[in-house]
């Protein structure tokens, strides 16, 4: 196994078992999504708006938000620590660092989705059925490429004043494309459509997702030596 693939990964796993430690961040990004839940189902009208129109919003728009506040901590724990300096002067690639980092994100995130999205089919009543494997698809499709971008930025903002509050602001313009792609293709999966409809969007998702990730790991470098 090739040297830095084998630093990402003792990065991840070092992220990883820090926050399950603490279950800091996950607690609150689920708790925080629980939340989004119980207020889009509880403020809607039933009989102005039917479920499969409001469903697909409500799932991306809490996945979104959930996704922020699991991010937040990816520099902070280090920051916290004082311990960031250390890692930028360990003996590893940029690159490798960023891909830790990367993964560990990904996998808080991915969590945070795997938790959410039985309370989203609990509390909206939808039968995903034959729906799942494209709305899993898309949730892995989406969630890779604003988390490609969560990561960087976050490593970004970690030395400013505000971070926590900087990166929901840098982030979620960034966060539009995936979201749009995401939602068009949960609402036609939701509604019975197949899954051949939306082959377009999910290529548009997978681009994006192939764009950012390689753009990302290229400027990590240059960002974190700033």
């Amino acid at each position: 196994m090739p040297e830095a693939v084998r630093s990402a990964l003792a990065i991840a796993g070092k992220d990883l078992r820090l926050e399950f430690r603490t279950r800091t961040g996950l607690l609150s990004a689920f708790v925080f999504a629980v939340l989004t839940l119980l207020v889009f189902n509880f403020s809607r009208d039933q009989s102005l708006i039917s479920t499969t129109d409001l469903a697909p919003s409500a799932l991306w728009i809490t996945v979104a938000f959930g996704a922020v506040v699991a991010m937040n901590r990816a520099f902070i724990i280090e920051k916290e620590q004082g311990a960031i300096d250390a890692l930028l002067l360990a003996p590893v690639p940029r690159g490798a660092i960023y891909w830790g980092k990367f993964l560990a994100n990904l996998a808080f995130v991915g969590l945070v989705e795997a938790l959410t999205l039985p309370l989203f089919v609990l509390f909206f009543n939808v039968p995903l059925g034959p729906a799942l494997p494209g709305v899993v698809l898309t949730l892995v499709l989406a969630t890779i490429g604003f988390v490609a971008v969560g990561t960087i930025l976050s490593a970004m903002v970690v030395r400013t004043r505000f971070a926590e509050l900087m990166l929901p602001v840098l982030i979620l313009p960034f966060m539009v494309p995936p979201l749009i792609g995401a939602v068009q293709v949960t609402a036609r999966l939701l509604g019975g459509r197949p899954l051949t409809e939306v082959l377009g969007w999910l290529r548009l998702l997978g681009t994006y997702d192939v764009v950012f990730v390689t753009l990302c790991t290229l400027a990590f470098s240059a960002v974190v030596d700033e």
